[in-house]
């Protein structure tokens, strides 16, 4: 997918790719390279590539800023509700091998041709049996560093402007927050040893209702707010980070899943015209807003302008966050105390 600025959104290779994460990637710098080779014959910048992707292409970004291979192939990069710098979605090789061996027995197949006779569908549901984990991204040594957190807080990665964040429901995505207050704290335990107390002075829950909103808090900030933070710690050039908490109208015969996690791609990319819902002034506001930052991001790696609420740069002292809601607010030190806690323990 790209545009006349050199621009590569990597979505759509995040949701292709969720079983082959490696291999992928491989393919995206190979897109990257033609990009800055042609991108010029289409009016482009060779010298001014922006990649950007959500969710599995989120990670994709945050995955070419680790890569060798990678550098000098694009100079900006923005990443929605995906990022690797947590334990939820990568395995070093050892323990990829094993999960492809697993696979291979569930499949009964011995070999890669054997496997290639079956049906896409097969496939499908074999890696979502039981036993099979979701497969994600490799540390391989190779391709990517075996330890990714250690190359990014040396500074080894490809360091480019970058703007990234989340949506406040994307917790949603890592399962059910429903527990108990005996739960929470027996948790609490298991995860965090002697910090226990610590966390749950940070993390404080008293009634039930209160440990299920906990639940999915946290839910949210191992998938995609830690790893934004850490992304934009290590990070030496400008990085902006942003929280979506806007609740999009009710769509006609549809839950209301709040601020779900996919809820912002259309503000950003200026296409809420193409979604059935009853858009109020207050949506076409934020649209105009997002889109704008986001193209000015992309054109220049700074997203203000005039008329732009001024969005300033993420660091661990000041924690500016931009709140993208029903209204546009810088906030500073937003989670400061949860993000200290969870980069000690990590």
């Amino acid at each position: 997918r790209l545009n006349i600025l050199g621009f590569l959104d990597l979505s759509a290779y995040g949701e292709k790719y969720k079983t082959s994460a490696n291999n992928s990637m491989v393919d995206i710098v190979a897109a990257l390279q033609w990009v800055k080779n042609n991108i010029e014959n289409f009016g482009g910048d060779p010298n001014n590539i922006t990649i950007f992707g959500q969710s599995g292409g989120g990670a994709k970004v945050n995955t070419l800023m680790a890569m060798p291979s990678a550098k000098g192939l694009f100079h900006k990069a923005i990443a929605q509700s995906g990022g690797l710098l947590s334990k939820l979605l990568t395995k070093n090789l050892v323990e990829a091998e094993k999960q492809g061996t697993a696979f291979m027995e569930k499949a009964n197949a011995n070999s890669i041709e054997e496997l290639r006779k079956k049906t896409a569908t097969e496939i499908q549901t074999l890696s979502n049996a039981k036993g099979i984990d979701r497969f994600g991204t490799t540390l391989d040594g190779y391709v990517l560093p075996s330890n990714l957190m250690q190359h990014f807080e040396k500074g080894l990665h490809n360091d480019v402007p970058l703007l990234t964040g989340w949506v406040t429901g994307d917790g949603g995505l890592m399962g059910s927050s429903d527990i108990t207050i005996e739960q929470f704290k027996k948790e609490a335990q298991a995860n965090y040893g002697n910090k226990t107390e610590e966390f749950l002075k940070v993390f404080p829950a008293t009634t039930d209702d209160e440990a299920k909103a906990l639940k999915s808090k946290l839910a949210l900030f191992q998938f995609a707010a830690t790893p934004s933070h850490l992304w934009a710690t290590f990070n030496k050039h400008p990085s902006y980070l942003y929280q979506f908490s806007h609740v999009p109208p009710d769509k006609p015969n549809f839950p209301n899943y709040g601020a779900f996690h996919t809820s912002e791609v259309p503000y950003a990319l200026h296409s809420l015209k193409k979604w059935n819902r009853a858009w109020q002034q207050t949506d076409l506001d934020l649209e105009n807003s997002m889109s704008s930052y986001w193209v000015n991001f992309a054109k220049t790696g700074n997203p203000n302008a005039l008329g732009l609420p001024e969005w300033k740069t993420y660091n661990k002292q000041t924690g500016n966050i931009m709140e993208l809601g029903d209204k546009i607010l810088l906030k500073t030190a937003l989670y400061k105390n949860e993000f200290n806690f969870l980069e000690n323990v990590r």
